[in-house]
């Protein structure tokens, strides 16, 4: 992983390394609050031993330093409760409160360095003020050649304890730094195990780990797309049909390199948003002035009639089973190019039907009309329509629908089209967030034209076909085909598809 990659796995998780940080910050908070205080206080004291004078001259005996051998020896005796018994005494503490006192050698000179731990102030340094005096008092018992030369021995402050004014422990502020550390530490672990362990298709970076193939767009999620569809329709100029308009002109860009004039749009598992896309794409392609058709071809599960508000009851299957051609069935959308053959009835046996000879007679037929045929196939991983409809278009788009498919299925998906030898032109990405760091829509760019609303209000003017200026050709004839669904003869006039 490049340090990029993983300053863009760190945005991405910033929830996790934010709520990892605040509970050990909380938790050492806690723990740090639940501690006592306790206090230090400190004193230095000059320890000397002093000879008894001379009765028979009248001289004084003379001050002695100790030697370190009873300096060392009054530091181990200095807890014993001996010790700890006479300070408490001396300064009246009750039995229940507790303090400890401990002292130490200031170089090689009769000097120790005394300090006391208590839990008030006040009693840390008395007891650092008291320990020297006591521990004078009791040195003799320790010092058997000072007492057989019946030396005595005594303490003088050189500095008193006084009472501190904050207490040594805990220490709030170095504990919460370190419970700051630690969170930030364990935060970014979190993160990156749930990124390794992340099998959900996020960006396009994961895309990249399983195919060459292009992304040819990034949809983004609409909370209204369930109740709205045609985004083309309801909102012609909001980023999400821009995002449609983006997947038309780089599936012609691939139509270019694979030549080939009738796309699958088909998803690895189902309620990826195949039919949304394919509808939403056909009218884009019909608004660039193209002569389009959209086939329903899931005979398991159609919806492109529902979609659209169109009438199923007639399609691709009535067609297929020789009950009428498809220019009895075909419904052209509003005054646009775009021409739709819904599924029809649902059959029993879908699979046979799409790889049949009269799939294959009719789909050179529509393919010979059309400028572009879009199908919308079922899910290629529960079943294998999507695989026998590319033999015939030689194209298909896969929509993968972001932060719900898991890449092993995609993977999946991935292998059987390639074991089919189907060709994938690309990727739509699909509910792409239009927030946080996957997004693509953070830049606050719209058109709203007319006084439009970014949601494609009504007052925005009815979207008028914009025709592809082309060389002048001469116009065909109409042609006619005579049909017997319901016992009234019906004549269509049937799109010729235009030469390039």
């Amino acid at each position: 992983m490049t340090l990029r990659e993983f300053l863009a796995t760190m945005r991405h998780r910033w929830m996790t390394i934010a709520a990892a940080t605040l509970v050990v910050l909380a938790a050492t908070a806690a723990a740090t609050l639940s501690i006592p205080p306790t206090y230090t206080a400190s004193s230095r004291m000059f320890f000397s031993a002093e000879a008894p004078a001379n009765d028979e001259t009248g001289e004084s005996g003379g001050v002695y330093v100790l030697t370190p051998t009873d300096l060392t020896t009054y530091i181990e005796v200095l807890g014993s409760p001996q010790v700890v018994a006479a300070i408490r005494d001396s300064i009246g503490l009750d039995p229940g409160v507790g303090f400890t006192v401990r002292a130490a050698t200031a170089g090689t000179s009769s000097i120790l360095d005394i300090t006391a731990t208590a839990g008030s102030a006040e009693t840390a340094a008395a007891v650092a003020n008291e320990a020297g005096p006591q521990l004078a008092a009791v040195a003799l018992e320790f010092s058997p050649l000072l007492a057989n030369n019946g030396q005595t021995v005594s303490a003088t402050f050189i500095s008193e304890a006084s009472p501190p004014g904050r207490p040594s422990s805990p220490d709030v502020g170095r504990n919460l730094a370190l419970g700051l550390l630690f969170g930030l530490v364990i935060g970014v672990g979190l993160a990156y195990v749930r990124h390794s362990l992340d099998t959900r298709v996020r960006d396009e970076s994961d895309i990249a780990d399983l195919s060459d193939r292009p992304v040819l767009a990034a949809l983004p999620f609409d909370k209204g797309s369930l109740e709205r569809p045609l985004v083309m329709e309801s909102a012609p100029y909001s980023p999400h049909a821009e995002e449609f308009r983006r997947l038309r002109a780089n599936l012609l860009f691939v139509d270019v390199a694979t030549a080939s004039h009738s796309v699958v749009v088909t998803s690895a598992l189902p309620s990826e948003g195949k039919t949304t896309t394919a509808v939403n794409l056909a009218i884009a392609m019909a608004d660039a002035g193209s002569r389009v058709l959209l086939v329903d071809a899931d005979l398991r599960n159609p919806s492109v009639a529902k979609t659209m508000g169109l009438d199923g009851e007639q399609g691709l299957t009535t067609v297929l089973i020789g009950r009428a051609t498809f220019v009895e069935v075909a419904q052209k959308w509003k005054d646009t190019s775009l021409w739709v053959l819904p599924a029809g009835q649902v059959p029993p046996n879908p699979s046979e039907l799409l790889g049949s000879t009269a799939m294959e007679r009719t789909f050179a037929e529509l393919t010979e009309h059309f400028d572009y045929v879009l199908v919308d196939s079922p899910p290629v991983i529960p079943v294998i329509d999507a695989l026998i409809l590319n033999k015939l278009t030689g194209a298909t788009l896969l929509v993968v629908s972001v932060d719900r498919i898991r890449k092993r299925f995609l993977a999946h998906a991935l292998k059987a089209l390639q074991t089919a030898g189907a060709h994938v032109s690309g990727f739509a990405l699909n509910m792409v967030p239009v927030s946080g760091p996957n997004s693509y829509y953070g830049y606050g760019y719209g058109y709203h034209p007319y006084g439009s609303s970014p949601d494609g209000a009504a007052e925005v003017p009815p979207r008028k076909r914009r025709d592809v200026v082309r060389e002048p050709q001469p116009v065909p004839e109409p042609t006619a085909t005579e049909g017997q669904l319901d016992g009234t003869p019906q004549w269509v006039e049937l799109p010729t598809r235009s030469r390039r």
